[in-house]
């Protein structure tokens, strides 16, 4: 007969209480349970392994190197609870990823927020990426995903889709625009306007916009990173259109945030290493990522100030 873990609970627990009350205390569990596993336990290996003395059990001569053994089964099982408890809490795990800077400015901070709340002992390896380093970053090991902005094409690299975003029209809260609750393309073209790239995959989606309305505009100052473009915004320097993920998270940052008209939405995606399976860890950051960044787009559709 074979002894299941619960069994081998069982005799271990008479063994250190001395009687079934005991080991049935020290369990957690009714008397009688513990008194019919033992009864059912010496009948199968046709052995005693306990008598009773002084009202107490005491293991039998024939019985002693079987608890020998089981005491060694219990100190694995516990070992083996032990380092599944770490791994539950992250511990000893390093999460290596990227991100393009719209999401990584205020989306992938409460995606990791989120995880650490789930996995207090993990350590986390954050990297903020252009997009023409995030091929290399993953091919070389740098780190196990990234989240992009668009979709590449490249034998050797899955790209998943992360979720649906948008463009929106800031402006300092002076500007005569503020108050405004949505504002068409070409309402846009009207006032200077900082950071519009047709190069970049979001400047490329409001570029194309103007150019079927065959509406001129003018882009005295232009910058790389949106936080960049929200700091010009602020000084009243000129108006923007921006994705929705990067003015996210951004409270009390003088900044109105005006829905555009036209439809201007787009698909972000999470990429990774085609030979390899994302760790569970990173499809748990992706699924929080996924939640925050819907969250945030479904907010900011309706308008309001940051």
């Amino acid at each position: 007969m074979g002894l299941t873990l619960r069994q081998i609970e069982v005799i271990r627990a008479v063994m250190i209480a001395g009687t079934i009350a005991g080991a049935a205390r020290l369990m957690n569990v009714a008397q009688p349970g513990v008194s019919r596993t033992m009864k059912h336990i010496e009948s199968a290996l046709g052995i005693k392994l306990f008598v009773k003395k002084a009202g107490r059990y005491v293991p039998t001569d024939e019985a002693r190197d079987i608890f020998a053994q089981l005491q060694e089964v219990h100190r694995k099982v516990d070992d083996l609870q032990s380092s599944i408890g770490q791994l539950e809490r992250g511990r000893g795990v390093e999460l290596a990823l990227g991100s393009v800077p719209s999401i990584a400015n205020a989306m992938m901070p409460q995606a990791i927020a989120g995880l650490m709340r789930r996995y207090p002992d993990i350590r986390i390896n954050f990297d903020i990426l252009r997009i023409e380093e995030a091929i290399d970053y993953l091919l070389l090991g740098k780190g196990e995903l990234v989240a992009m902005s668009y979709h590449l094409t490249h034998p050797s690299i899955t790209f998943e889709p992360l979720s649906k975003g948008h463009l929106v029209c800031i402006a300092a809260r002076e500007h005569p625009i503020a108050g405004r609750s949505r504002i068409s393309a070409r309402e846009i073209a009207e006032h200077p306007l900082i950071g519009i790239d047709p190069r970049d995959p979001y400047g490329a989606i409001m570029a194309g916009i103007f150019e079927r309305e065959k509406l001129e505009y003018r882009t005295p100052i232009r910058a790389r990173f949106g936080t960049t473009v929200c700091a010009l915004v602020k000084r009243n320097l000129g108006i923007a259109v921006i994705d929705a993920f990067t003015v996210g998270g951004m409270a009390d940052q003088g900044l109105a945030v005006i829905p555009i008209s036209e439809d201007t939405e787009f698909q972000t995606y999470v990429a990774y290493r085609a030979d390899a399976a994302l760790s569970s860890y990173a499809e748990r950051l992706v699924t929080t990522l996924r939640r925050v960044m819907d969250d945030s787009t479904g907010r900011s559709r309706g308008g309001r100030d940051a």
